[in-house]
């Protein structure tokens, strides 16, 4: 297997169009490509999924140990040619502006990967070279597989790029992107259009694959990539345990938020998982133990899911008769009274927790965070940790006063961080945190024990 990470010199340098683009070319050569993503996002990992056709894995020097990242690198990269990690922010960018740590360098070293990097080249000639000398001399731990500039204006531009970069002989040059500006993937908040509201197709995949078909010699590139076999790459796992309990998960267009690892933990510990939309469903699977409501863009779909009453009812009807469920951010949301968007319609949610949620516009909260449980439940015993990240455009702005909100103590960079709630009520736990099951291995068993113990409700 070959492989090699995307990095950028910041936000929007083009990695995640360069990334998309390589596994759809290679793809189209016939070689079984895997994705990675490093950082906490949902998106790009299921674009990945959609060129590679395998799914894409999260890696995260913050929220994971080492030793996790390359167990899910190995895992995942089972029978690939071709791994292709597509790295966030900047190259050198992660938690701390003084440390590697949770950075695309961190990961790159981790996992004995050369890195790509991508450059917004517009209006520039030598500069490239100054900008890439700094990149190449900063850690000299990184290998590097070369570097590709994007966003270039003509053939005589990339010329100049090219001859510029013969002064960094560290950094192979590959090319120039000519700017494309019809290949510009779809935003909104949180960044690019999801893959199930069909930000990116094969028609979209097929034309970034002749992007950088026709832009860099893809031949070359290959060759030049170092064969890896990371620790554990065909290391054999243990069979998971049989099936015990039925977890309801959400997912459709509003809620397609979810870690593929915490899925796999929750199939390994036990648990089958039964997918729903709360958008077209008339109700819940039957015979559950428990529910699992991710995040994604309930905003979005507001005016459907308000109209789904028998959804809400059914899902309100299950959580008063107890039945556990494990929401985040925007399914903590679908839990609440009512979503008030930014024109100011409310809409009415579940009901299932008495609070009230409004879309604001600019963002409300960013960035990791670690918790420890104040009191047993769900995800096990009272201080249970574990590791997350919290990224949302909305706020509970209304709240029973008798509502448990203090079922997490959190943590930021900054240190404690009191503003973050976790509801609980019944045997339900909500909050805005995304949480990664590999950062502690015991909350997967720990909540399908949960749930195991109290049986399924009808």
């Amino acid at each position: 297997m070959k492989g090699l990470v995307v990095a950028g010199t910041q936000s929007g340098s083009g990695k995640t169009t360069l990334s998309l683009a390589l596994m759809a070319a290679f793809v189209r050569r016939g070689l079984q490509v895997q994705g990675f993503k490093v950082g906490p996002d949902f998106i790009d990992p299921g674009h990945h999924a959609l060129a590679t056709g395998r799914p894409s894995h999260n890696l995260d020097g913050w929220m994971l140990s080492p030793a996790e990242n390359r167990r899910i690198f190995a895992r995942a990269s089972r029978q690939a040619h071709l791994a292709v990690v597509e790295g966030v922010m900047g190259l050198y960018d992660g938690f701390d502006p003084t440390a590697n740590i949770g950075s695309t360098a961190e990961m790159a070293k981790l996992l004995g990967l050369p890195v790509l990097l991508a450059v917004d080249a517009r209006a520039m000639a030598r500069s490239l070279a100054a900008l890439a000398g700094g990149f190449a001399a900063f850690d000299p731990g990184l290998t590097w597989a070369g570097l590709v500039a994007n966003r270039v204006g003509s053939p005589n531009h990339a010329a100049l790029l090219a001859e510029a970069m013969t002064l960094v002989p560290a950094l192979p040059f590959w090319g120039g992107l000519p700017r494309r500006p019809e290949l510009a993937m779809a935003e909104r908040h949180l960044g690019l259009v999801t893959a199930e509201d069909g930000g990116v197709d094969q028609a979209a995949l097929d034309r970034l694959a002749l992007w950088v078909e026709e832009s860099l010699d893809l031949d070359r590139l290959w060759e030049s990539l170092p064969e890896v076999a990371p620790a554990g790459v065909r290391q054999p796992e243990a069979a998971p345990a049989a099936a015990t309990v039925r977890l309801g998960v959400a997912r459709d267009r509003a809620f397609c938020f979810y870690y593929e690892e915490n899925l796999r933990r929750l199939r390994r510990a036990g648990a089958e998982l039964v997918f729903f939309s709360p958008l077209d469903d008339p109700a819940p699977p039957t015979g559950l133990h428990g529910i699992y409501l991710g995040g994604g863009y309930p905003e979005l779909y507001a005016e459907a899911l308000a109209d789904n009453q028998s959804m809400r009812a059914e899902l309100a009807a299950l959580a008063s008769g107890g039945l556990p469920i494990y929401a985040e951010c925007g399914g903590m949301m679908y839990l609440g009274q009512e979503l008030e968007d930014l024109a100011g319609r409310r809409r009415p949610m579940v009901g299932a927790l008495p609070l009230k949620s409004r879309m604001l516009p600019k963002l409300r909260a960013l960035g990791y965070r670690e918790i420890q449980t104040r009191r047993p439940g769900l995800l096990g015993p009272a201080g249970t940790k574990a590791r997350g990240h919290e990224f949302h455009y909305s706020e509970v702005h209304q709240a029973d006063p008798g509502l448990d909100d203090r079922r997490y103590q959190v943590w930021s960079r900054r240190g404690e961080s009191p503003h973050t709630r976790a509801y609980g009520l019944r045997n339900i736990l909500a909050s805005y945190l995304h949480l990664h099951f590999g950062s502690n291995p015991e909350l997967a068993p720990s909540l399908v024990n949960f749930l195991q113990s109290r049986g399924p409700q009808a």
